[in-house]
């Protein structure tokens, strides 16, 4: 008898025990499944205000500090939302190689520590998230108040375009800034405001001006707006021809401007002296002295938002849920370049190439590739071909080709400074990079890439001529067969 009772009450604690486990598993995966609604819904809150804030004008400096903090939450709320949804994707061997071919190892990687160490950390940035959502969205009743009362901008159907493109290229606060700075009328009429927008090669300082130049209200306020380069400027300077009234002028310095030419272009520009302002681009720190308000710094995307303009542009009209390994593989793409501190440029380029193709193993090889190039300049000039495109240096790209070619010393030509010879045959990178049939045999013009949004830059370049021999090419390592092609 008691071999039985203690058989059944055996069997009881067991099913007990199963049923504690059980429902522990459960209500903590629904635990996980309310934390992760909420995110979404706090994000489509958040998102909404945003949008809604970049339509109107907004002069209180408070109210732009907190659009920043609502514009800094999103951004990482989305990249966490991504990383928690497709946290359970087993690696693929490929991925495995392409993330293990990387030069530096990332504290943020997707692929790092054990199963439960990564769900850990995963759902710590939940958490966080949600924390750092639910703060800024239970003070953002009186922002929302106030944002009522600011004037709407006006939107033709071409600007709707327009912003679609803005809020993946963020700077909300800073275009508020310029816009400020621009409608703000003179506070001495003989002495015209003048604006340093500072920032790195490439970072976006003439999109923001042009955008905001678009507006109804900036270009009703300027009855000329000139856009000089340096050697428009030093005529100008050398001149002292004075400049008409109410004018915004926009000076693009490559270099750092001498304080003497600089004296004789503010005078031509103060000779006139009603509105008239000035907005220096420039990349040097030194050239926020010739500023008489404090200077916007563009500094370059954080990785949650870089992350979120990447995969928008990557996967464009296709929708991102149904390639979760896809949007895996786009983190992994923002991740090297705001690393790096590639430009926007490279950013849209590679976009663009990688959307006519949603296929894994291609997105893959292409970034491979692209840390295959970072290696071969260091290994070839000893510094990032990045830095040697700003100083206008050759940068060997033939590891970026999906098919055998000779090094491809590509010489940077500007298309102020020196116009593409029209003689010359032209080729896109995107061409060049998928198809080895059009590239030709003699020196050629390579478009590489032509922005869609003002002032439309176009990024033009010259390709020595490419014969089919390898002379002078030596692989940087060997790798087995079937693995991914580098």
């Amino acid at each position: 008898m008691e071999p039985a009772i203690s058989a059944v009450t055996g069997e009881l604690v067991s099913r007990f025990v199963s049923f504690l486990t059980n429902k522990y598993h459960s209500s903590r995966a629904y635990s996980e499944e309310k934390q992760f609604e909420k995110l979404h819904q706090l994000l489509l809150r958040v998102r909404t205000v945003v949008e809604e804030a970049d339509g109107r004008y907004i002069t209180n400096s408070g109210m732009l500090a907190q659009l920043k903090m609502l514009a800094d939450a999103m951004y990482q709320g989305y990249w966490t939302r991504d990383a928690f949804k497709y946290r359970s994707l087993e690696e693929t061997p490929m991925e495995a190689e392409v993330s293990s071919s990387a030069r530096l190892k990332r504290s943020r990687s997707v692929h790092e520590g054990s199963p439960r160490q990564s769900k850990a950390r995963y759902l710590l940035e939940l958490q966080g998230a949600l924390e750092r959502l639910e703060n800024v969205v239970a003070h953002m009743t009186e922002f929302v108040v106030i944002l009522g009362g600011c004037d709407r901008m006006m939107r033709r159907p071409y600007d709707a375009y327009l912003y679609i493109e803005n809020l993946m290229f963020g700077r909300h606060t800073e275009k508020q800034e310029l816009s400020n700075f621009l409608l703000q009328h003179n506070h001495l009429a003989t002495a015209p405001a003048v604006l340093p927008i500072i920032g790195a090669f490439g970072v976006g300082k003439k999109t923001l001006v042009a955008h905001v130049c678009n507006d109804e209200r900036v270009r009703s306020r300027f009855s000329v707006i000139l856009y000089l380069g340096e050697a428009d400027f030093l005529r100008i300077a050398e001149d002292a021809s004075p400049v008409s009234e109410n004018t915004l002028v926009v000076v693009d310095f490559v270099s750092d401007v001498d304080e003497k030419d600089w004296t004789k272009f503010y005078s031509a520009v103060a000779r006139m002296d009603r509105g008239n302002k000035v907005v220096i681009l420039s990349r040097h720190k030194k050239s926020e002295r010739f500023g008489t308000v404090k200077p916007l710094f563009l500094n370059v995307l954080s990785y949650e938002e870089f992350s979120y303009l990447f995969k928008t542009l990557a996967f464009g009209s296709a929708n991102q849920l149904e390639y979760p390994r896809l949007v895996r593989i786009a983190d992994e793409f923002a991740r090297e370049l705001q690393s790096e501190e590639w430009s926007l440029v490279t950013a849209n380029l590679l976009a663009d190439v990688i959307r006519r193709d949603l296929d894994d193993y291609f997105w893959l090889c292409i970034l491979s590739r692209l840390r295959r190039v970072v290696e071969r300049n260091f290994s070839m000039y000893g510094e990032h071909p990045k830095l040697l495109l700003e100083r206008g240096h050759d940068i060997a790209v033939m590891d970026f080709v999906l098919h055998p070619v000779r090094p491809l010393p590509v010489i940077c030509s500007s298309k102020n400074d020196a116009p593409m010879k029209k003689e010359l045959s032209k080729v896109t990178f995107k061409e060049l990079l998928v198809d080895s049939g059009v590239r030709p045999k003699v020196e050629f013009g390579q478009l590489t890439w032509e922005s869609r949004l003002p002032p439309y830059t176009s990024f033009d370049h010259i390709v020595s001529s490419c014969v089919q021999d390898m002379t002078g090419y030596a692989p940087l390592s060997r790798r087995k067969r079937g693995e991914v092609p580098l």
